[in-house]
């Protein structure tokens, strides 16, 4: 068992690529069913991201392919959408 604020510590690896994503800036929580749907990811910027129109990623729990101690493995599909 794991915090979600242990998930926003670890870094977000695409498996395909092995590139790094960035952290989760958020986490999607079914309340009704006790779950995490997915979480959303900074998207690409360039310079400060406070004045960035980027969208940000949307990663379904279902990506997710493993959790270790310092990173999560992602398979990035076409299931991933901006938002």
């Amino acid at each position: 068992m794991f915090k979600t604020s242990d998930l926003r510590d670890k870094d977000v690896i695409d498996v395909k690529t092995g590139k790094r994503l960035g952290n989760i800036i958020d986490i999607e929580v079914n309340l009704e069913e006790g779950k995490v749907d997915g979480f959303i990811l900074p998207g690409e910027t360039k310079g400060f991201r406070l004045f960035s129109k980027d969208q940000d990623l949307y990663i379904p729990w279902q990506s997710v392919k493993k959790i270790g101690e310092d990173v999560i493995l992602i398979d990035i599909n076409e299931d991933v959408t901006q938002v």
